[in-house]
C-alpha cells in the first residue's frame, strides 16, 4: 500500500463513520450521500491499487505468471540460511548478501507509511557521489533610469547566479537478530529486517533534514503574533503562500488551546482536505505539519518538582547521567508515588517547541543516491556485539544521501517558548 492509497483509505474510514452517525440520527438522504461518496472513493482505491501494483511489478521486474512466480520471502530467507551456514562467511563473495532489489523496494514503501521530512523538502535522485548546481539568486532590481536626449545611458546589474554542491554520504547501521529467529517462519526473518531499516532509515532522513535546518539560527518567535510576523515580514509575499508550520506534539497542543477574542479556537481542518490541519488568524491562513516528538524533538528544561504530592495531571521523571561525561537522560516515571520532592522527580518547567515556517522544498535539497545496501554476517564483530560467541546474525545496512541548504530566506527556524509554571496559550 502506497501513500496515495493510505489517503484514500482513511477518507473512506472517515466517510463510513459520518454516513453511520447521519443513519442513527435518521438523516437517510445525508446518510446515502456519504455513502455515494464511499462508493466513488473505492473505485479511486481500486485504480490506485491498480497502478502501484503495476508500477511494483516493473520496477522488480516481476513477470507476472502466478505458475512462475518467485516467493521473495522464500527466496531471500533461503539465501541468508545458506549465507549463514557457511564455512567461508569472512572470505570474497561469501563474506555478506546483498538484499534483492525488491527488498529495498519494500523498504522504500514502508519509510513512506510514516511521517518523514522528506515529503516536504525537495527531493533529487542523482548517480553521481557529487557534484554542483547552479541557481539563480534572487535580488532586489531597482528599474531603469530617467535619460536625457543625447545623455549617456548607464549600465544596469545582469542577473546574478549562486552554486549549492552535494557530497553524497553514507549513513550505516548494524541490526543483530538472533539465531533462533532463523528456526521461525521466513516471513518473521523478512519482516525483522525490512521493518527495521525502513525505521532506521525515515529516522536518519529526518536527522539529517533537520540537521540542515539547524544550520540556520533558531528565532524566538512571540506566540501567534512572531508567526504571522514570520510569514509576512521575514518571508514575504515570495514564499508566504507555499510556505508551511512545522511542529510537533507539543506545539500541537499549543497551537490547539489558542483561541481568538471571542473564545473560538484558531485551529480548524482544511475544507478542502478534513484530513490536514490549517491554522487561521485574521487574512492569515496556513497548512500546520505535525511530527512526533520523538521526530522533532522540543528543547525541555527539567527541574526537580516542589509538589509534596503527586499531581495526576503532570508528568514526572527521573534523572541519569553526571551531566558532563555522561549527558543527563530523563526517564519518565509511569507510575508516580509518594512526595515528588522528596524523591527528586523532575518535571519540565519550561520548553522551546519548534515552528518551522516556510517553503522547505525551496529551502532544503535532498540528494538521494538511492543505493540501498545491506549485508548479512554470523562471525563478524561490531562494537560489542560478537556474533559468533553470541549466536547472533548481523545485518549492515547502507544508504547513501546528502542534504544541503538551497535557499536559507525561504524558511524561519523558529520556536515558541512556553513557561509551564504560567498560565500559556492566549492570542
Amino acid at each position: 500500500m502506497n501513500k496515495k492509497m493510505r489517503e484514500i483509505r482513511a477518507q473512506i474510514e472517515e466517510l463510513n463513520e459520518s454516513a453511520k452517525k447521519l443513519f442513527e440520527a435518521k438523516k437517510y438522504d445525508e446518510a446515502n450521500n456519504k455513502i455515494a461518496e464511499i462508493e466513488e472513493l473505492e473505485k479511486a482505491y481500486a485504480a490506485a491499487e491498480k497502478l502501484f501494483k503495476d508500477e511494483k511489478d516493473e520496477v522488480t521486474n516481476v513477470v507476472v505468471d502466478k505458475s512462475k512466480e518467485v516467493n521473495k520471502v522464500k527466496a531471500f530467507a533461503d539465501n541468508i540460511k545458506r549465507i549463514r551456514n557457511s564455512m567461508n562467511e569472512g572470505n570474497g563473495t561469501e563474506g555478506g548478501y546483498t538484499v534483492p532489489e525488491d527488498v529495498s523496494t519494500d523498504i522504500e514503501h514502508l519509510k513512506e507509511s510514516k511521517r518523514s521530512l522528506k515529503d516536504l523538502v525537495s527531493v533529487e535522485p542523482v548517480s553521481t557521489m557529487s557534484g554542483k548546481r547552479t541557481y539563480k539568486k534572487r535580488s532586489s532590481q531597482k528599474g531603469f533610469s530617467v535619460v536625457g536626449e543625447g545623455a549617456k545611458i548607464g549600465s544596469k546589474e545582469t542577473p546574478k547566479y549562486d552554486r549549492i554542491s552535494y557530497d553524497i554520504k553514507k549513513r550505516a547501521g548494524i541490526l543483530p537478530v538472533t539465531n533462533e529467529l532463523f528456526e521461525d517462519s521466513d516471513a518473521n526473518i523478512y519482516n525483522e529486517l525490512v521493518q527495521w531499516i525502513a525505521d532506521e532509515g525515515r529516522v536518519t532522513d529526518n536527522l539529517s533534514i533537520l540537521e540542515q535546518i539547524n544550520t540556520k539560527k533558531a528565532k524566538k518567535l512571540n506566540g501567534l503574533d512572531g508567526i504571522k510576523k514570520a510569514l509576512n515580514v521575514s518571508l514575504g509575499e515570495a514564499f508566504k503562500s507555499t510556505s508551511k508550520v512545522v511542529t510537533n506534539d507539543d506545539g500541537l497542543q499549543y497551537l490547539d488551546t489558542l483561541k481568538d477574542k471571542d473564545g473560538k479556537y484558531i485551529l480548524s481542518t482544511s475544507p478542502a482536505d478534513p484530513m490536514k490541519k490549517v491554522l487561521s488568524a485574521g487574512a492569515t491562513v496556513i497548512p500546520l505539519e505535525v511530527f512526533p516528538n520523538a521526530d522533532v524533538p522540543s528543547i525541555n528544561t527539567f527541574s526537580v518538582s516542589k509538589d509534596t504530592e503527586v499531581d495526576e495531571s503532570k508528568d514526572y521523571y527521573t534523572r541519569s547521567g553526571d551531566g558532563s561525561s555522561t549527558p543527563y537522560t530523563y526517564t519518565l516515571i509511569e507510575e508516580p508515588a509518594g512526595n515528588p520532592s522528596a524523591s527528586s522527580y523532575y518535571e519540565v518547567t519550561n520548553a522551546k517547541i519548534p515552528m518551522i515556517i516556510g517553503d522547505l522544498k525551496e529551502g532544503i535539497k535532498f540528494y538521494d543516491r538511492k543505493k540501498l545496501n545491506i549485508m548479512t554476517s554470523n562471525t563478524a564483530s561490531a562494537g560489542e556485539l560478537n556474533a559468533f560467541e553470541e549466536d547472533l546474525t548481523l545485518f549492515r545496512a547502507i544508504q547513501r544521501d546528502d542534504v544541503v541548504v538551497r535557499d536559507k530566506d525561504a524558511f524561519v527556524n523558529g520556536y515558541i517558548e512556553v513557561d509551564y509554571t504560567e498560565a500559556t496559550a492566549s492570542v
